[in-house]
């Protein structure tokens, strides 16, 4: 029997015919949506949206050694030199050298090269919550039968992918001796799988926050070049992990790369080949799950207020101070709220005084303390108000808002939601423990009360993944969909795997593809929150106080966008709201949403850094729907 208290504290908190091709091709035309109204008038042939969300893997430690097929090109480990193709170091490995840096008196963004040292060998890897052996409290479970009677997400023949992969150690923590030479590895990006670590294999997670992960970039704009014009260097990834604090926090993790070429990955690989994938989809925000996502349904970050939307100053024990304590780098205060219009408060000025020299604003409004780091929203699952350190009730506007007023069909799909709603109603059934792997941080619409606040609303739009699966069987697919796995399939290191992200894609794709006429008019857009504290190579654009951050992977499954391509546009996750709000014909969310931002220029030297930086792109180039409807440099705001 599933022991509610014992998996929450295991868990962390936190194709299509060608005769519907073309009778879908009306170019030059809007479409018309399904008779009832409830789609809108679309600009494209795309009538349905379903963006689905894995946790915690940048590109690079994804598809680092991806090869495209002739014609692409593909920035990353393998194209820059960095790594072989069998994942041994490359002939510019060194271009990736990690960097340990001397005590300094406050909080730094970039540290000067004088104060710098390289590693002689890579900090090792570690297990970071690693699980030993299965068990019935946490994944991996006993057997199929057992994950049967919890997991309804998986397709049957996938369900034993839930029983496998512990490490098998004696330990939850220590190096990961799995790794090959785990304590010599040259210093720099190492392949995370071998012999004695095979791609289904539980692993150690890494820090992913926000002041840590400005501070891993190493940005300044002494080092800004044409190459480079951010400055970052993307250089102290483990030095931070180790130094910030004296918890195990990944270690040398954050350099782990899978090999596509030897069999990882392999589903995400072949969707890859088949389709369109961009190699410039940034996150939004520096740090982790919970700013991410509410990004992603706002164009703009949570501050904490009076549940009233006037801004209030949190508990003191909760506001950041990542200014040193004594030892090196040791943050005072690893906070969850940060005042960012104020240049005084720790941690401010250095990452204020970085952009101004850049001439980009913070954009923080005064007085306003934001969410940088994981914070449970102010409503339950069931709608309740919560209590507790979290975040109050927000009247922070979303996509769902402006799609509500427009009369357009939309939902938000997380997984384990209704075992949720049913704990949070004071359920002892154990069949509904499986609703500790729900995420709230992970739903933008359970911050707001809007939707949260309104059982309507909640009704119709706050769903389980089990009725996502209904609404692709029946046809009832929503307009705009965004689909969360839960903690178990979310591919999020050591409390999941990637291939169970991959199997749960594989699951909905599978549904997908036996309704043809819904398949050929749907959009499926694969991403993943954050790079989870994973090195990437790419350079980033600076947008404001927040981010961008490293590039995550970006898969675009529909119809028209077959091929294999790799579009180079920069993209973060606000790209899938100016999507939605070009193909819908909506106007950005409010006055200082991300959304308002123009469609990137690519640069006469570089293609990846938009001339007209801060720029986003709206996806449309990762289509192909024929003449004049592409997208290729176009700044129409959907207005």
């Amino acid at each position: 029997m599933l022991s509610n208290k014992s998996l929450w504290t295991a868990m962390r908190l936190a194709c299509c015919t060608s005769t519907s091709l073309a009778a879908l091709i009306a170019l030059g035309t809007a479409v018309r949506a399904d008779d009832d109204g409830q789609h809108g008038t679309t600009t494209t042939p795309i009538k349905h949206v379903i963006t689905i969300i894995g946790e915690n893997r940048s590109f690079d430690h994804v598809f680092g050694l991806y090869k495209p097929r002739h014609g692409e090109t593909v920035s990353n480990l393998l194209s820059k030199q960095i790594l072989n193709e069998d994942g041994t170091p490359g002939p510019r490995f060194a271009t990736a050298r990690q960097f340990q840096v001397a005590p300094q008196p406050t909080y730094y963004v970039g540290a000067g090269a004088a104060a710098k040292t390289p590693f002689i060998t890579l900090p090792p890897p570690d297990l970071a919550g690693t699980p030993t052996a299965p068990s019935t409290t946490a994944p991996p479970f006993p057997n199929v039968a057992f994950v049967a009677a919890i997991e309804p997400a998986l397709e049957s023949a996938d369900l034993v992918l839930l029983t496998t992969g512990a490490s098998g150690l004696a330990s939850q923590v220590g190096i990961d001796s799995r790794v090959t030479h785990a304590s010599t590895l040259p210093n720099g990006p190492f392949q995370l799988t071998g012999p004695t670590l095979p791609y289904d294999a539980y692993t150690g997670d890494t820090i992913h926050r926000f002041y840590q992960m400005w501070q891993q970039s190493d940005c300044r704009a002494a080092n800004a070049t044409r190459d480079n014009p951010s400055g970052c260097l993307n250089d102290l990834y483990p030095f931070v992990a180790i130094s910030f604090s004296t918890s195990d926090n990944g270690v040398g993790n954050s350099m782990a790369v899978y090999n596509v070429n030897r069999g990882d990955a392999p589903f995400l690989r072949q969707l890859a080949d088949q389709y369109t994938m961009s190699d410039n989809f940034h996150q939004s925000v520096m740090g982790g799950t919970g700013a991410n996502h509410v990004m992603l349904g706002t164009g703009d970050m949570v501050f904490f207020s009076d549940g009233a939307g006037n801004p209030t100053v949190p508990p003191a024990n909760q506001i950041a101070n990542p200014n040193p304590q004594g030892l090196n780098n040791l943050y005072t205060l690893d906070g969850r709220w940060t005042n960012c219009s104020d240049t005084g408060q720790p941690g401010v000025g250095p990452l204020a005084s970085y952009l101004h020299a850049l001439e980009l604003s913070t954009n923080c409004q005064s007085g306003h303390f934001y969410m940088i780091n994981n914070t449970n929203p102010g409503f339950l699952p069931n709608g309740a108000l919560a209590t507790g350190t979290r975040v109050p009730p927000s009247n922070l506007r979303t996509i769902g808002d402006a799609l509500n007023e427009k009369n357009i069909s939309w939902a938000y799909y997380g997984g384990a939601f209704n075992a949720a709603v049913n704990l949070a109603n004071g359920s002892q059934n154990p069949l509904d423990a499986v609703g500790v792997a729900y995420c709230p941080i992970c739903n933008p619409f359970q911050y707001v009360t809007s939707i949260m606040g309104n059982a309507a609303q909640r009704a119709a739009h706050i769903k389980d993944v089990v009725d996502l699966f209904t609404a692709i069987g029946n046809g009832s697919l929503p307009a705009v969909s965004f689909v969360k796995p839960d903690g178990l399939l979310d591919g999020h290191p050591a409390t999941s795997k990637l291939d169970l992200f991959e199997a749960m894609v594989k699951d909905i794709l599978d549904r997908l593809h036996a309704n043809p006429q819904l398949e050929a008019e749907t959009a499926v857009f694969i991403a993943f929150d954050e790079a989870g504290g994973y090195w990437d190579s790419s350079d980033l654009q600076p947008l404001d106080f927040f981010g961008d951050g490293p590039r995550i992977p970006f898969i675009v499954v529909s119809p028209f966008s077959r091929g294999g391509h790799i579009v180079h546009t920069y993209y973060d996750h606000v790209s899938v709201l100016k999507f939605i709000e070009r193909n819908w014909r909506l106007k950005p969310l409010t006055a200082r949403s991300r959304d308002n931002l123009p469609n990137p220029k690519p640069g006469d030297h570089d293609s990846y850094i938009p001339r007209n930086s801060p720029a986003i792109g709206d996806l449309f180039d990762m289509f192909s729907f024929g003449r004049g409807d592409d997208g290729q440099g176009d700044d129409d705001q959907g207005g």
